[in-house]
């Protein structure tokens, strides 16, 4: 269950701070969290995730997208456009536009299953009304244990 995002023009920086807070979420979590992230990255990373998971259930189709998480998600620094930009004295000062690639990939949770424990079951306590109470203990000020 793999998906991949090439040539995006958007700095790997910015698109790694985006991609840092789904790491290891759950595919409905990273949904909500991408969604709502205001940074500009997120939209890439949404389309992303939204691909690995068609991905997933077109390929084999007992996945259950309940059960997905994110097992690892890379980004790395694609090619760079190289520009010029005139400054003084004639010179020329180059501009780099960083691109990115992103590889997301996702993976299936065992489903829990709730085993009962091993040994004596406990002894289930008496009803409230049989147990037997204690009387509250008298409170004692401290000038009074001083006068003597």
């Amino acid at each position: 269950m793999l998906a991949k995002l090439r040539h995006v023009r958007i700095s790997p920086r910015k698109l790694r701070l985006v991609a840092d807070l789904i790491r290891g979420k759950n595919v409905e979590e990273a949904g909500n969290i991408l969604k709502y992230c205001p940074k500009r990255g997120s939209y890439f990373l949404l389309k992303l995730l939204n691909s690995a998971v068609a991905n997933a259930t077109s390929n084999s189709p007992e996945v259950n997208t309940d059960y997905l998480y994110i097992k690892q998600i890379e980004v790395t620094p694609g090619t760079i456009m190289k520009r010029w930009r005139a400054s003084p004295r004639g010179r020329g000062m180059p501009i780099k536009k960083r691109t990115s690639h992103a590889i997301i990939k996702l993976d299936q949770k065992a489903e829990k299953k709730v085993q009962p424990k091993k040994g004596k079951p406990k002894a289930v306590p008496a009803t409230p009304a049989a147990a037997p109470t204690k009387p509250a203990p008298e409170a004692s000020t401290k000038k009074e244990e001083i006068k003597s």
